[in-house]
């Protein structure tokens, strides 16, 4: 370190300033990341990763310093280098372990920390260089990683860590620019030290791996040849086993659940063969997917090329297969074409709810996604109702000074999937298929911003193709702009929940017994349309009737188990509070922990909400933790 005093490292960027971006330091305009040279030792009794990430840089302006986004890292030292030779257009420098670059001591420094941005790191690259790279460590609090003890992973053998980057998390283990407007390829070497109790321990990547017999033992090196943005890197280490599915994917699992989950997810060929029918080639090689531990604080996250997913859908009946659907959707909306910024996060989620249910439209038939439509439209007009600011119901909303994880809600996904089911419907398939797919092959690579899919939309549809007959002509700026959902938007329907819709109102009313509910043959997604159709006023005594006549509590499938002990919580059904501690302690997906400590609350049950998370709070990832610190403190969910 040349720059600065070391026992003060923030001196020199005290005012340092967000770039084009609200949530990044960077300013890609002056100085671009290109690729990532990524090397780690991994240390599970630290809690850390160590070693180096070279950055490859597009030099704009020759004057400007190269800033980067990071969060508690602990940074050794920078240097500056020059790339030797030239690097073919498509092709990938391997800076991992780069040769023959003489590097020098570059002048460094770091910023005050903000609660949400982190700190910028800005580096002074001498006029003739086009590499950096950046000695550090990560914290052993990193919110982008979480450490697992053997206890919480599904075998009780092993630790575990995975990461997690999705917004901004990706700065606490990566110095990087890190906005989803930066689009970068990256290579990596990580070192797993071998001792006889870590021999069966395996490195995964967002993407390909290079491994040879040669390899020095615990040594696996990747790369990824597609630019991606810094939230897709992803890292996962622990004993874990694969099982193929199809010439080009496959599920990696521990041990005692490998079986389990690739006969879940048997599906998934057929469910890439329809996206591709629709939308054009999987442009990144292989699709497979890690089954976490259950601390995973998500569905999944769509990290190209490894999908992460919670064991939570492992529902034995592939009932809840559609997340895998929209895991691998992203290939397309989000990985492929992504939003610039994450006040657009709708042109991810959105898009990728719409292609989720046209995959299980063809795998699984109209009736299922029609169900899956409507509990969906439910979930939005839940999350509606909760908003705090009705801005927040717009699809392109202004995050500025907010953490950008507060913008992952239904809006994105439910109002996003509904607009161009609009659009769908106006336009017919027949226009608005062909209209997509040219959506993603005119922008593959790119990261976009509602303008622009404005502009497109006004290009690429409304002005080369009429309406159909009585149907209602698009309007982006009601849906993109506007709060809430415009009025007239599609209303999805389902004569599969029509018919439980009359139990429902025979039960609330007394007229039907529990064990005489005309249930058999209901599918999981009619038993929860049932329990969120349960009146308010419904007794303790019925929900007893319910259990004893189908074994709620003992529900296997997590959706409807969630719903149930939520259920339990709020008509005080005292029958469900050994379940549910075991749920809050074992399970750590945030769309199921959130409601039902809130649930808790609003019982008047703050006590068992506080004793329950002050045991089970250090098995939740950071993500968690930080929302459901929010809503003890009475700040309310985030």
């Amino acid at each position: 370190m040349s720059a600065l005093d070391p026992t003060n490292p923030t001196s020199s960027l005290s005012s340092a300033e967000v770039g084009s971006d609200p949530h990044s330091y960077a300013r890609p305009e002056e100085i671009r990341v290109r690729h990532i040279g990524l090397s780690w030792t991994v240390s599970f009794e630290e809690r850390r990763l160590a070693g180096s990430a070279t950055l490859w840089v597009e030099r704009r302006d020759r004057e400007a310093p190269l800033v980067l986004d990071t969060r508690d890292l602990e940074i050794e030292r920078v240097e500056a280098g020059r790339l030797p030779g030239a690097v073919a257009e498509g092709e990938v420098p391997r800076l991992a372990e780069v040769q023959d670059v003489a590097w020098s001591e570059a002048a460094w420094a770091v910023g005050e920390p903000d609660a949400v941005l982190g700190q910028a790191l800005s580096v002074t690259l001498p006029p003739d260089a086009d590499l950096a790279r950046i000695h550090y460590r990560t914290g052993p609090e990193a919110t982008g990683l979480q450490w697992l003890g053997p206890r919480q992973t599904a075998d009780g053998t092993d630790p575990f860590l995975y990461s997690q980057s999705q917004a901004i998390h990706a700065r606490s283990w990566i110095p990087c620019q890190d906005s989803p407007g930066v689009r970068v390829t990256y290579d990596a070497v990580v070192r797993v030290p071998q001792t006889e109790a870590s021999k069966d321990r395996v490195a995964l990547m967002s993407a390909r791996s290079e491994d040879r017999a040669d390899h020095p033992a615990g040594e696996h090196r990747f790369v990824m040849p597609q630019p991606i943005p810094a939230y897709l890197i992803a890292l996962a280490v622990g004993r874990v086993e694969f099982e193929a599915l199809g010439d080009r994917s496959g599920v990696w699992a521990e041990p005692s659940v490998r079986a389990r989950a690739a006969a879940e997810l048997a599906d998934v060929e057929r469910m890439m063969a329809v996206a591709e029918s629709l939308y054009g080639p999987y442009r990144w090689e292989r699709y497979d997917v890690l089954v976490l531990p259950p601390a995973f604080p998500f569905g999944g996250m769509e990290n190209p090329r490894l999908t992460f997913a919670t064991p939570t859908i492992l529902a034995g009946d592939r009932s809840l297969i559609s997340l895998v659907a929209h895991e691998l959707a992203h290939s397309w909306s989000g990985n492929l074409v992504t939003n610039a910024t994450w006040d657009d996060l709708w042109l991810n989620e959105g898009f990728t709810v719409y292609i989720e249910r046209r995959i299980v439209e063809a795998l699984y038939g109209e009736g299922r996604a029609r169900m899956e439509a409507m509990l969906g439209r439910q979930d939005l007009e839940d999350e509606l109702a909760r908003l705090h600011e009705p801005g927040d119901s717009r699809l392109s909303v202004d995050l500025r000074g907010r953490d950008p994880d507060d913008g992952m809600s239904d809006v994105a996904y439910e109002k996003g999937a509904l607009f161009l089911r609009e659009l769908e419907e106006g336009y017919g398939r027949d226009a608005f298929d062909p209209f997509i797919r040219r959506w993603f092959d005119e922008h593959a690579f790119t990261s976009v911003d509602s303008e622009e899919f404005e502009g497109f939309l006004e290009r690429e549809l409304v002005s080369v193709a009429e309406p159909r007959p009585g149907a209602r002509p698009a309007r982006p700026d009601a849906w993109i702009h506007g709060e809430g959902v415009p009025p007239g938007a599609p209303a999805p329907s389902s004569d599969a929940f029509a018919k439980v819709d009359e139990a429902l109102a025979a039960f609330g009313a007394g007229k039907t017994g529990a064990r005489a509910l005309p249930t058999e043959g209901w599918t999981p997604h009619q038993w929860l349309h049932f329990l969120r159709g349960l009146p308010a006023e419904l007794p303790a005594a019925s929900l007893a009737e319910l259990d004893a006549a189908y074994s709620l509590t003992a529900s296997s499938n997590y959706e409807i188990l969630a719903q149930w002990l939520e259920l339990g919580v709020l008509r005080d059904y005292r029958a469900v509070d050994e379940r549910l501690e075991q749920f809050l302690h074992t399970v750590g997906r945030r769309k199921f922990l959130l409601p039902l400590y809130e649930a808790l609350l609003s019982a008047d049950r703050r006590a068992d909400a506080e004793r329950i998370y002050a045991q089970a709070r250090a098995g939740y990832h950071p993500i968690t933790r930080h929302s459901l610190d929010r809503l003890l403190a009475g700040d309310g969910p985030s």
